[in-house]
């Protein structure tokens, strides 16, 4: 495969990653299947509220969570679409970057910086929510958290290893 289709391979397959990996950025809720796979299981980056439901909260860790969770929704009921403008832009761009005669690595490359970084802020941002989340919690209980997860995880490893043996 020569240069210009490598590129214009990782040119088409970039947005398409970037995109994959926001709607991952929003996990926690569980997806369309609410927290389940299609075949009914409980795999996946559910977790969230749920969760927590396990860590014998106080009532005053759950007022707090409570706050946390009622300011994002308002912060993102306030921004939503504020990004979609920008986001449109780009990707007619990268279209017309894609549809050109000759193609310019140098500005596609540009492109897919400008868009990797906002999609690095969203997950920052992302991650700095579930940290002040995740501080609500005392040093027991983000233990307790820990091992919940891992049990889950466990438990997703076998069910996925038990799926995988059964269609070979």
């Amino acid at each position: 495969m020569n240069t210009f289709k490598k590129t214009l391979l990782c040119a088409i397959a970039l947005p398409l990653a970037l995109g994959s990996a926001s709607a991952l950025a929003f996990g926690d809720n569980g997806g369309h299947h609410g927290g389940k796979d299609k075949r009914g299981g409980m795999c996946g980056m559910q977790g969230g509220k749920h969760i927590f439901r396990q860590l014998n909260l106080s009532d005053e860790q759950k007022a707090e969570l409570k706050e946390l969770r009622k300011a994002d929704k308002a912060e993102m009921k306030a921004n939503r679409g504020e990004h979609k403008p920008e986001m449109m832009e780009q990707r007619a761009q990268m279209e017309s970057l894609l549809l050109a005669e000759n193609f310019d690595e140098a500005a596609v490359r540009d492109l897919a910086q400008q868009m990797a970084n906002q999609q690095v802020e969203h997950r920052v941002a992302m991650a700095e929510k579930r940290h002040q989340m995740l501080s609500v919690l005392t040093p027991e209980q983000k233990a307790e958290l820990q091992n919940l997860k891992s049990e889950k995880l466990a438990a997703c490893q076998a069910k996925m290893a038990e799926r995988n043996s059964k269609d070979s």
